[in-house]
C-alpha cells in the first residue's frame, strides 16, 4: 500500500494551531502525524516536510547526504506561535534520504548536530543518522485484531515467552549475525506455535546506541532498530505473528534516555526533555538521563511514542519498564540527592499524573490492548482505574512472587520447612493486583545464573526442581512469562553476543523440560480454572498450606463453574511420599493430567498410574480425600473425571 502523500500547498506546514495548542497542554497522542519527516506534496512537487521542537534555538536547519551535510542550506523557520517548533519543506528529498538537525542555540553559543526525535528509521549503529521514510504497510491480521480482546482479556490465559530479537537464535551461516526480521517472523512464530505459549514480548526494540544495553537505552522512540531489518520489516514481523494466533507485547522505556550527544540530551542547548533540577535529572543506576515528566510537551512526546507503537505497528500492548523509579522521587537516591514534593513526601506526583494519563490514553483508544507495568514496591492500586486513585494499568509483575519463590527454590530441601512461609505468603496478597508472574531476563544476568542454575542438588535434582518451580508458576494466580532459555533449561547465563544454547535439546533431558513447558502451556490454555479466575479470591482455595515438615503445598483453582476445578499438590523435597492424603470437595475419580516427574519429561516415573479414586475420609475439613503418591521434586495435578 503505498503512502498517501499529504498536499501542504495552502498552508506550507502539516501542523494546525490545534496540534499546537494539545501539544503545549501535553494532550497530543499522535505528534508522530506532524513532527519529524514526512514526505509530502507542495505546489505540484514532491518533497519532504520536516518539524522539530528546540524553542530554545536560534537557527535550525536540515542537513544531509542531499545537500551535503552543510549547515544553512535547508533553514527551517520558526513558527510564530511561540510553540518553540520549526518546520519547513524541501523539494527533492525524500524516501531512503540521510538527515539530521543542525541546531544553534540562543545559550552558550551552543551548536549540534541531532538525530530527529521522530525519526521512523535510523541508520544501523554506530552510525547516527536519522532516515526518511515512507512507513506504508498492508497489513493481514484483520482477523487478529477483531478478536484480539479474546486473548487480552483478564479472563484470558496469557502466557508470554520473553524474547531478546537479536539473540534469541543466531543464524547458522558462519557470519555471527543476528536474524532479520523476516528470518525471525517464520522461526519464532513456529516455536512460539510447538510450545503453546500465547503471546512474545520483546525486550525493547526502539533504536537504541549500545546493543549491550538491550534496548533499555532508548533514543529512537518512534522507530525499530535498523539492525534487523526496516520498519515494514519489523510490520511483517508483528503481522506474521498475528495471523498465527500470538499477540505482540513491546517493552517501552519512559524513565529514562541516554546521554549520547546526537540524542534527547541537551537538545537545544537546554534541558529541553530531560529534568531541569539536577537532583531529578540524572539516573544515579543507569547513568542516563531522566524524562522531565512535568513538562507537558515531553508528555505529549512519550504518550505519542506508546500510542505510534499501537498505531502503526499493530502491538498488543506495551511493557512500561522501571515504574517503580519513576514514582518514587528517592529512587536510588541518598539523603540529600533528592527534593520532596509539594506536601514534603517522596512520591513523583508527575510521574503519577503521567502514568494515568497514559494508560487513560491507551485504553481509550486502543481498549482491547495490555498496559503492564514493571512495578517492585508495593505501591498501592497499579491496576486500579485512575479515576479512583489508582494508576490504570491493566497487569503489574508480581516480583515479590518472583524474589520469593526464586529464595525458596534456592534452598537445599532439607532447610525448606524452615522457610516454608516465603513459599505461602505470596498467595496472601494475590488478589491485591492483576498479576503477572516473571521470570524475567533480569533473574538470568549479571552473574545471577541462569535459572537451572539456581537449582539446588546435582545435575537430576536441579532439572527436577526447574520442573517443579515451572509448574509451581502455571498453577499459582497469575499470568505467566518466561524467559527465552528458560524453557529447556539453558545451563549458562543468558549473553546477547553469543546467542542461547539450543544444542542442549540434542540430549534427553533438555527436551524433556521443554516437553513439560509445552504441556504446562497447552493445560493452562484448556483449563479455564488456571486462567478465568487469576484476579479474583474465589479462584484459589488452599487445601493445605501447613505441611511445613515435610514441604509439600496443595490447593485448588477454580474456575466460573462450580465443577470447574483443578487439584494441585507439590512435593518440594527429594523423598517420594506415598499415601499421602489430601481433603477434596467431592467424590469419584480424580485423573492425574500431568506429573513432572514422569520419564518423558526426565523425572523418575513416580506417580499415580493415571489417577485416584477419591475415598470417604476426612481430610483437610473435606468429606472425601485422595490417597496420593507425590513424587519426588514434583507437582502433580488433577481433575476431576469428566471434567
Amino acid at each position: 500500500m503505498q503512502q498517501r502523500l499529504d498536499d501542504i500547498t495552502k498552508t506550507g506546514s502539516l501542523i494546525t494551531d490545534y496540534d499546537v495548542y494539545l501539544f503545549r497542554q501535553g494532550t497530543h497522542t499522535r505528534l508522530y502525524e506532524k513532527l519529524g519527516s514526512h514526505i509530502a506534496i507542495s505546489s505540484g512537487v514532491k518533497g519532504t516536510f520536516f518539524a522539530v521542537w528546540a524553542p530554545n534555538a536560534v537557527e535550525v536547519s536540515v542537513i544531509g547526504d542531499f545537500n551535503g551535510w552543510v549547515a544553512g542550506k535547508n533553514p527551517l523557520r520558526a513558527r510564530s506561535d511561540g510553540s518553540g517548533i520549526w518546520e519547513g519543506f524541501i523539494p527533492g528529498v525524500g524516501h531512503g534520504d540521510l538527515y539530521k538537525y543542525y541546531i544553534r542555540s540562543r545559550y552558550n553559543n551552543y551548536s549540534v548536530e541531532k538525530g530527529d526525535p521522530f525519526a521512523c528509521y535510523w541508520e544501523v549503529p554506530p552510525k547516527t543518522a536519522s532516515i526518511v521514510w515512507d512507513t506504508s504497510y498492508s497489513w493481514h491480521d484483520r482477523a487478529w485484531m477483531r478478536r484480539r480482546e479474546e486473548f487480552n482479556n483478564p479472563a484470558a490465559p496469557i502466557s508470554t515467552y520473553e524474547v531478546h530479537a537479536g539473540s534469541w537464535r543466531l543464524p547458522d551461516d558462519g557470519k555471527g549475525r543476528c536474524m532479520s526480521y523476516q528470518e525471525l517472523a517464520v522461526e519464532l512464530a513456529s516455536y512460539l506455535l510447538d510450545t503453546g505459549f500465547t503471546h512474545v514480548e520483546f525486550l525493547p526494540i526502539m533504536e537504541h546506541p549500545l546493543y549491550a544495553s538491550w534496548g533499555y537505552q532508548t533514543l529512537g522512540y518512534f522507530a525499530p532498530t535498523s539492525r534487523y531489518g526496516t520498519p515494514q520489516d519489523f510490520m511483517h514481523l508483528v503481522d506474521y505473528l498475528h495471523k498465527r494466533g500470538i499477540g505482540v507485547i513491546l517493552d517501552w522505556v519512559p524513565s529514562h534516555f541516554p546521554s549520547d550527544g546526537y540524542g534527547l540530551s541537551y537538545f537545544d542547548g537546554t534541558h529541553l526533555y530531560e529534568h531541569e533540577q539536577p537532583g531529578q535529572r540524572y539516573h544515579p543506576e543507569w547513568k542516563s538521563y531522566v524524562f522531565n515528566l512535568g513538562r507537558n510537551e515531553v508528555r505529549s512526546f512519550l504518550i505519542s511514542s506508546a500510542v505510534f507503537w499501537l498505531d502503526r505497528y499493530h502491538a498488543d500492548g506495551i511493557r512500561v519498564d522501571a515504574v517503580s523509579s519513576m514514582l518514587y522521587l528517592d529512587y536510588a537516591r541518598r539523603p540529600g540527592e533528592w527534593t520532596p514534593n509539594i506536601y514534603g513526601g517522596r512520591e513523583n506526583l508527575d510521574a503519577i499524573g503521567f502514568l494515568r494519563k497514559l494508560n487513560d490514553t491507551v485504553h481509550a483508544n486502543y481498549p482491547d490492548t495490555l498496559a503492564i507495568a514493571e512495578e517492585a514496591t508495593a505501591w498501592a492500586g497499579v491496576t486500579a482505574p485512575g479515576a479512583t486513585g489508582g494508576l490504570g494499568f491493566d497487569l503489574k509483575w508480581n516480583m515479590g512472587w518472583m524474589h520469593d519463590t526464586l529464595d525458596y527454590f534456592a534452598l537445599d530441601p532439607i532447610y525448606r520447612k524452615y522457610r516454608h512461609d516465603i513459599l505461602t505468603f505470596s498467595i496472601s496478597y494475590a488478589f491485591s493486583e492483576r498479576y503477572i508472574l516473571p521470570l524475567s531476563h533480569d533473574e538470568v544476568v549479571h552473574e545471577k545464573s541462569a535459572l537451572i542454575g539456581k537449582m539446588p542438588g546435582d545435575e537430576w535434582q536441579k532439572r527436577a526442581n526447574l520442573r517443579l518451580l515451572f509448574g509451581y508458576m502455571f498453577t499459582h494466580p497469575g499470568k505467566k512469562l518466561l524467559f527465552m532459555g528458560g524453557e529447556f533449561g539453558q545451563w549458562s547465563e543468558w549473553n546477547h553476543e553469543t546467542g542461547l544454547e539450543w544444542h542442549l535439546l540434542q540430549y534427553a533431558p533438555h527436551r524433556g523440560i521443554l516437553r513439560w513447558v509445552t504441556d504446562l502451556n497447552r493445560l493452562y490454555r484448556r483449563k479455564t480454572a488456571l486462567h478465568e479466575c487469576d484476579a479474583k479470591p474465589s479462584g484459589f482455595e488452599w487445601v493445605d498450606f501447613s505441611d511445613a515438615e515435610k514441604s509439600i503445598i496443595s490447593y485448588l483453582r477454580r474456575g466460573r463453574s462450580v465443577d470447574d476445578i483443578v487439584l494441585v499438590a507439590c512435593n518440594f523435597t527429594p523423598v517420594p511420599r506415598y499415601g499421602y492424603r489430601i481433603g477434596v470437595p467431592f467424590g469419584g475419580f480424580w485423573r492425574e493430567v500431568l506429573n513432572s516427574d514422569a520419564v518423558e519429561y526426565g523425572g523418575s516415573g513416580v506417580g499415580n498410574l493415571g489417577g485416584v479414586e477419591a475415598e470417604q475420609v476426612p481430610a483437610h475439613g473435606r468429606a472425601w480425600s485422595l490417597p496420593l503418591t507425590l513424587p519426588p521434586l514434583a507437582v502433580v495435578i488433577f481433575t476431576p473425571e469428566g471434567a
